[in-house]
């Protein structure tokens, strides 16, 4: 029988608290505490990106930055409030400053992400930026060429709508790349309406 929301919610508390103890690699060793994820934990919208930063690290929520204030703000014009969404990254502890993720470090965190995918059981992911886009959907094209077309995939166990969206950090550095992530977030409220093939009612 099906999980209750009830009872993935407390599972997926549980989840965060053996997390947050977690010594599976190294940066367990540098960083200030886990950043497991935050929001809805029935959400319909799941966003997953790369890594905490500094301030992440230090508050222990994702996307608190500059990203995460543009994320909001985008998120906001489209109609969607972030507090209906779950946020969450690839990586759950700050990578030593900011490098990008390693190879290994991914693969060993990666079943922290599927636990939360399998819980939280949303009908959209979209991954923010090339590590989560190639992480989860197993090829490595980069953003610039997939951005924007939503795929079907099997993640935590179900089928889900993958949406590849640039990064916030990216859309910060350059005007063009800010408007194409408006225009491509402008199209999650009907991609979230769609009903999924192959999926039961």
């Amino acid at each position: 029988m099906a999980a209750t929301p009830e009872q993935r919610r407390e599972q997926l508390v549980d989840v965060f608290r053996e997390a947050r103890n977690c010594e599976r690699c190294a940066l367990s060793r540098s960083r200030t505490q886990v950043v497991f994820g935050a929001g809805n934990a029935d959400a319909d919208l799941m966003f997953v990106g790369e890594a905490p930063g500094a301030e992440e690290d230090r508050q222990g929520l994702p996307f608190v930055g500059r990203s995460g204030a543009l994320l909001t703000a985008m998120l906001g014009d489209v109609g969607i409030a972030r507090k209906d969404v779950f946020i969450a990254n690839t990586l759950k502890c700050r990578p030593p400053a900011n490098r990008d993720p390693a190879g290994s470090e991914i693969e060993t965190c990666r079943p922290w992400l599927n636990e939360q995918i399998r819980l939280i059981e949303p009908r959209v992911v979209a991954t923010l930026g090339n590590f989560a886009t190639k992480l989860l959907t197993g090829d490595q094209t980069g953003i610039t060429r997939v951005h924007g077309r939503p795929q079907v995939r099997e993640l935590g166990g179900r089928r889900v709508f993958l949406l590849p969206l640039f990064h916030p950090a990216a859309a910060l550095r350059a005007s063009a790349t800010a408007d194409l992530l408006a225009a491509d977030l402008a199209t999650l409220p009907q991609l979230l309406q769609r009903p999924l093939p192959g999926a039961e009612a």
